[in-house]
Parts: C-alpha cells; structure tokens; sequence
C-alpha cells in the first residue's frame, strides 16, 4: 500500500524529473509572453475585443493544424519535433521583440496588425507541441505512474504559471516590455537545453497501409467512441469557454481594481496557486472513487467562483475568488488528463491528445474572444457573470447527455469505456 499511494514515486524517473524541468521553463516563458502581449495590446488600443482577439489569433490556426500534429506526433520523434516547435515559438517572441522597438516605428506604420500575426505563429507552434509533450511524458514512466505522473505535470506547469505572470508582469512594469520579450528568449533557449538530455523513444509502430487521410480521423474516431473522454473533454472545453474570466483580466485590473501591471501579474498567478495547492493534495490523497461526481461537482463551483468574480471591487477578495478558479479547475485538469493516459493506447496518443488540444483551444482561445466580444458589447462584468451562469447549465447538460461521466469510479482502468 505504500508504494500504492507513495506520492513521490515518479519523480524517482531521471527522465520524468528532466522532462518536468522542461515543462516549468517552457511554461514560465509562455505564461511570461501571454501576459506581455495581453498588457502591450491593452496599453495600445484600451479596447476589450482586442484582447478577445489574441485569443482567436492563436486558436484558428491551432486549431487548423492541431489533427496534423497528432499524426505528426504517433509517426516522427517526439523529442525532436518539441525541439523545432519550440524553436518556431523563439522565433515568434524575436519577432515580437523587433515590432516592440519604437526605433523601428513598425507599430506606428501597421498598427498591431504585426503581433497578431506573430500569435498567429504561437498557436501553430503550440499546435504541435502539446501531443508530442503528451506523447513523450507516458513513454516515460510505467502505466501504473500515469495518474502520479499526470498530477505532478499538472503541479509543475501551475508552478510555472504562477512564475511566469508574476516575473512578466514585474518585468513589464518595472524595465518595459523589451526586456521582458528578452526573458522570455532566455527561458524558452534553458528549456530546449535541459529536455536535449531527456532519452530517445521509440515511436509505436504504424497500422500498414493507413491513408493520411485515416491518420489525421483515427483521432477524432477514437475519442467520439469512447463517451468518458468525449464527455470529459466537452464539459472542459464548454465550460471554460463560457467562463473564460482569466482573458478579461486586463481590464479588470485597469479599469476596475485600478491595480496596473504588478497588480494584474498577481491576479494571473492567482488561479495557479489554488491550483498548485490542490495539485499537492490530489498527490498525497489515495486515488479518486467517484471521479466523475468529483468533477462535475468541480466545474459546478468553477462557474459559481466566477460569477463572484464578476461582481467583486475588492482586490484581495478577487485574489481569493481566482485562487479557488484555479484550485476547482486543477480537478478537471488531472482528471481529463489521466483519462487519457490510460485510455489511450501509445500509438494512438499524439493523435487523441491533438483531439483535446482541439478542445482546450476551443475553451480558451475561442473563449478568450467571446469574452472579449460579449465585454465590448455589453461590458466586462456582464461578460464573466453571464458566463459563469453558462458553466453551470453546461455542467447540467453534460450529467444528462454522458451518464457514463456521472457515474465514473476511479480513473486507472480503461473497463469503462463505452464504444458508439
């Protein structure tokens, strides 16, 4: 039984603790540069879409490439394609340096036309970073480590998202915006040096005479057969679409909590130190016995945190409300992404987690712009409170349309899937 529930039990993984570094660098330098550009097209244009459309800019070519990507992913070296895409990612935030230098007068002549282009590059580059990560992290650890794994990842990319907006928002406020492109250069080049010591894999072996065509839709097949991770994937891309606070934030700390650039760096790592702290306890605690009553019960209070959020004037007490955003969606993060580790067999897992890439950008991405959209037209509060209310009806709909979910025991045995 120790061993069973020993919660440090991956992290005796060389690999695993290498792959971990990575992930925290790599997310650090993207929390870093969502931050700086969300602040920068703030201080330019003083107008919510703008936000909502960073969102759309990075989510439609995502999107567009994501099924690719997966195929990518279940056919070349996952270690290798991280390294371009990454190097892809540099190249973006370079350029995103050069458009910031006034010298240049680049945001003079085109406006921010040119950093929506760049995003455009960003969303491409995650598009196929996030399989070949998925892929790469179950070939390194046994399946019994899947769901220890799954959480250790889920704490350590939270660790990073505390840093990252923190540093960006201090280094923006304090030394401006070109020196805090420069930062993120540096931890993205740190984060391709340690994942060079992390060991080649194998790729599974392909079905023979699969056409691209069957490749790129396996996926999608897959997961649309098996109703625990359609329903699962769904209530997060549903209900964090219509809750997407987090792209709004912005303006709340501009024009509402009037707290500037340190202020909003705070709020931005706030949903990860709930979630950081709820990583911890699911690490420790045995595993879940009515996981899919944990998580609906999760985005329930997800959707009612938000709407406190909406109505909140008090810095500190938004503080709070975010820290429990993120201690409430952490669940939905574990759960989602151990159900797929362990329901997904390894050829099919670059390709399956490009299905949920699908998802999570249609949630975050796409959500950042209808909060955005529903901001400009009907002002901040109005946006995040009607889309809290959403997020409850979504988790309504989700228990009656998949009771399969509702009625999910633990997480580490596939025996409840359900083929269509």
């Amino acid at each position: 039984m120790s061993d069973k529930h020993d919660a440090y039990a991956v992290l005796k993984v060389r690999d695993f603790r290498l792959f971990l570094t990575f992930r925290f660098f790599t997310t650090i330098a993207f929390q870093m540069q969502s931050i700086i550009v969300g602040w920068q097209m703030y201080e330019l244009t003083h107008d919510p879409l703008a936000l909502g459309l960073i969102g759309l800019a990075e989510a439609l070519p995502n999107i567009a490439t994501a099924l690719y990507a997966g195929h990518v992913a279940d056919r070349y070296n996952r270690k290798r394609i991280i390294v371009l895409f990454t190097l892809l990612f540099i190249i973006g935030t370079l350029a995103l340096l050069v458009i910031s230098i006034k010298s240049y007068g680049i945001i003079n002549t085109l406006g921010v036309l040119p950093i929506y282009l760049v995003v455009m590059i960003s969303g491409v580059s995650r598009a196929f970073l996030y399989p070949s990560i998925i892929a790469l992290m179950a070939q390194l650890v046994p399946r019994q480590l899947y769901t220890n794994s799954s959480t250790w990842n889920s704490t350590i990319w939270h660790i990073g998202a505390i840093t990252g907006p923190a540093i960006g928002g201090l280094i923006y406020g304090f030394f401006g915006v070109k020196v805090a492109y420069l930062c993120v250069l540096f931890f993205l080049m740190l984060s391709i040096g340690l994942l060079t010591f992390v060991k080649n894999h194998p790729i599974p072996p392909a079905k023979i005479g699969e056409t691209l065509y069957q490749r790129l839709s396996s996926g999608l097949k897959f997961v649309l057969k098996n109703q625990i991770l359609l329903g699962t994937m769904s209530l997060d891309m549903f209900a964090v679409l219509l809750g997407g606070a987090v792209t709004l934030l912005p303006v709340f700390a501009t024009d509402i909590l009037k707290v500037g650039a340190v202020g909003l760096g705070l709020m931005r790592a706030a949903p990860s130190i709930g979630a950081l702290v709820t990583a911890f306890l699911v690490a420790h605690l045995p595993p879940f016995k009515q996981a899919g009553k944990t998580l609906l019960w999760a985005v329930v209070g997800f959707g009612i945190v938000t709407i406190l959020f909406g109505f909140s004037t008090s810095f500190w007490f938004t503080i709070v409300l975010l820290v429990l955003m993120g201690a409430l969606d952490n669940i939905s993060v574990v759960i989602r992404g151990t159900l797929i580790l362990v329901r997904t067999p390894d050829e099919m897992r670059g390709r399956t987690s490009a299905v949920n890439s699908i998802f999570i950008s249609a949630s975050n991405e796409l959500g950042g712009f209808e909060s955005g959209l529903t901001a400009a037209l009907f002002g901040p509060i109005i946006s995040v409170v009607g889309g809290g209310i959403g997020t409850v009806l979504v988790v309504l709909a989700v228990a009656g349309i998949w009771p399969e979910l509702r009625n999910l025991k633990g997480l580490d045995s596939p025996r409840d899937e359900v083929s269509a």
